[in-house]
């Protein structure tokens, strides 16, 4: 059996400190040069599975075995019960006036002595399994299949399932050790009014753009509006924009302007293209005649659409490339005019956005310290850390208060989570994940009273943030592939997501957006905020322009502070028409060492909705090239240089497989096993 199979997810056996063990989950952030302490057992106890523990409840050490999840206040006794060789201990002599298994009058700890069940607390759920009448010990198993010792019957058994995560990857980023952050802590009664206040923002949008302009809103122009603003935020809220300059976003303000004054889609067949080219025209003229405008403008614009529509009367032998020619021509002699008198319009819509979203954010703010026991106070700002410790997790400076009740059910594959009414949904796999993330990062919850509540909080902030409608906000939250995160952490030392979230993240050491609820599940916060002195990072970012253009003035702010070292893996579309500001500097920067390109539809991304898609969906392939960028200080080129033979098998593993439409990892998480095998 895999030791890897075989890792300790109980509350208090986690406390036993291993080499697998990482910073983040032992409490205090621990220093690099932190030695780890020898286990207090005999080897032969240690090779049997047991660890010694401490605990909490009773103040005193108690002994834990990981392969049969037996626990005991004495020191284990060898020779009794060999539960590799005779795993149903029908060769062990029974022990007078006790268990069986336990022999020496030792008494088995209780659950019930060490934790208690209040009304919220987290109750696992069941796994059934199906038993093998028989094991052979020379048969290799499938690559995705596991196996592990039952609780109940100490028996093999195999379950078969995917995974999209390495929970056991420990990190090599270094930062200097910062205070505990002022955010509000997470409450299911304020993220239910935060839903209803974006929804309702949402709809103001809609109404906005069809009275003003006529139009849609531009799809996803929302969800970038928010990511583009929160670049420059000040405010507090963590999703409302609230203390933004300037109040105009550039981000909206360019969407909507370029779908004035009609959307242009894209064109397959003549038909198409002649009946845009005449709704161009007539848009237009309607546009220049209702509006305020300049006498040369009328008259360049009216001049433009009437020659066009006698055109379109006179010609109907024209191919599609005359109707695009047209068109093209048509757009640059009108749409500097149409631009001109439809910019106080745009503007307004932006700027009236921004206000309800500021009104919204303070009403909120407002709502949630009424709901804490302990308001927070003005602090005086702490003075800056110098040292220098392994990241970890966002921790909160002000204490949750009580947090109302969850409701938890399973249907299938699925959990769903309901507060109020409002059901949110997360598969099986990543509601494991998710504890598994929150037993690792969480500090202040040992008893799992608020899992539950977090976890609904966590999963419609991001149902909130990336819309309700059919494969909204998916594009903006997508993943690298398994096998891509594989090869940069074996050939790259990579072992930290720079934009991801507790849902699609691959690594437990990741940058997000949210640092009030995603730090319960391993955030270290947003990436802007974000100041590692050395470690090897992936950085995909969301695709806003703003965002990674803000995300290139950081990088190349920490590779020129830092002498340690420092290395980004970066993953951005090939836009070359226009091509984005953030491609331009990265490739003129002096960091970057190597540049690599894959064409699209060669390769592929992870669904943003990974956690709730069919197994079926969980890849698409990309409509757009991929320019994979490697910008590195000197000590980082050292280390982590893109040789020929290390770009090779990443170029390799970006390739999707023949015949498959989704890819699962070739080998199984130890901490996901340990969560199956627990429950």
């Amino acid at each position: 059996m895999s030791n890897d199979s075989q890792g300790l997810v109980k509350g208090e056996a986690a406390m036993l400190i291993s080499p697998s063990a990482s910073a983040s989950s032992q409490g205090p952030p621990l220093s690099p040069s932190t030695a780890t302490k020898t286990p207090e057992l005999p080897d032969e106890l240690v090779q049997a599975g047991w660890s010694k523990c401490w605990s909490r409840r009773e103040n005193r050490p108690y002994y834990f075995n990981r392969f049969t999840n037996q626990s005991l206040w004495e020191v284990p006794v060898l020779g009794q019960h060999d539960v590799i060789s005779d795993p149903l201990g029908l060769n062990a002599a029974p022990a007078e006036g006790g268990d069986s298994n336990l022999g020496n009058g030792q008494r088995k700890r209780r659950s019930s002595e060490e934790q208690g069940v209040g009304p919220n607390s987290f109750k696992r759920t069941k796994v059934n399994v199906k038993a093998t009448s028989s094991v052979s010990a020379e048969a290799t198993p499938p690559p995705v299949t596991c196996w592990w010792p039952s609780r109940r019957f100490n028996q093999m058994f195999v379950v078969l399932f995917r995974i999209y995560w390495d929970l056991d990857i420990q990190t090599n980023a270094v930062i200097r050790e910062h205070a505990p952050a002022a955010h509000l802590p997470p409450h299911p009664e304020i993220e239910l009014q935060r839903a209803q206040l974006v929804t309702k923002l949402r709809q103001h949008y809609h109404e906005l753009c069809h009275q003003r302009e006529g139009i849609d809103p531009p799809r996803e122009s929302f969800n970038r509006w928010l990511l583009e603003r929160k670049v420059i935020d000040k405010g507090q809220d963590p999703l409302l924009p609230s203390d933004c300059e300037p109040v105009i976003s550039p981000s909206m303000f360019r969407e909507v302007m370029n779908d004035i004054p009609i959307r242009l889609s894209r064109i397959k067949y003549k038909e198409e293209a002649r009946k845009l080219l005449f709704k161009y025209a007539e848009a237009a003229k309607k546009m220049i005649d209702s509006r305020n405008a300049s006498p040369e403008s009328r008259k360049v614009v009216k001049w433009n659409a009437e020659d066009t529509m006698s055109w379109l009367r006179r010609d109907h032998s024209a191919s599609k490339e005359d109707y695009m020619d047209r068109l093209e021509h048509l757009r640059q002699q009108c749409g500097p005019h149409v631009a001109a008198v439809a910019k106080d319009s745009v503007e307004g819509i932006c700027s009236k956005i921004y206000q309800l979203s500021a009104e919204y954010s303070r009403r909120l703010r407002q709502t949630h310290l009424s709901l804490l026991q302990d308001p927070p106070t003005e602090a005086c700002a702490s003075p800056p850390q110098s040292r220098l410790v392994y990241c970890y997790p966002v921790r909160l400076s002000v204490p949750s208060p009580p947090l109302p009740r969850v409701e938890l059910h399973f249907e299938n594959d699925v959990a769903c989570l309901r507060f109020r009414g409002e059901m949110v949904k997360v598969n099986r796999g990543h509601f494991s994940k998710l504890e598994l993330l929150y037993r690792y990062s969480c500090i202040d919850d040992p008893r799992f009273e608020k899992f539950l509540s977090r976890v609904w909080c966590l999963l419609k902030r991001y149902q909130v943030m990336f819309g309700s409608g059919a494969n909204e906000g998916t594009g903006l939250q997508g993943a690298l592939p398994v096998s891509v995160f594989e090869a940069l952490n074996r050939q790259f030392g990579v072992s930290f997501e720079c934009f991801a979230s507790p849902l699609n993240c691959y690594y437990k050491q990741f940058c997000s957006a949210f640092p009030d609820i995603d730090g319960f599940f391993g955030s270290r916060g947003p990436f802007l905020s974000f100041c590692p002195v050395s470690g090897s990072f992936e950085a995909n970012p969301p695709f806003c322009e703003e965002l990674m253009d803000a995300m290139v003035t950081h990088f190349e702010d920490l590779l020129d502070q830092s002498s340690e070292p420092l290395s980004f893996i970066v993953f951005v579309p090939e836009w070359r028409d226009p091509v984005t500001p953030a491609l331009t500097r990265m490739e003129a920067s002096r960091f970057l060492r190597h540049q690599l390109s894959v064409p699209a539809y060669e390769h592929e991304y992870r669904s943003g909705s990974q956690h709730i898609c069919k197994r079926d969906e969980m890849y698409y392939r990309a409509v757009h090239g991929t320019a994979v960028l490697f910008l590195q200080n000197d000590a980082g080129f050292v280390k982590w240089a893109p040789t020929p033979e290390r770009l090779a098998e990443l170029t390799a593993a970006y390739r999707p497989s023949l015949g498959r439409s989704h890819r699962c990892s070739s080998r199984c998480s130890s901490s996901l096993i340990s969560s199956l095998c627990f429950v």
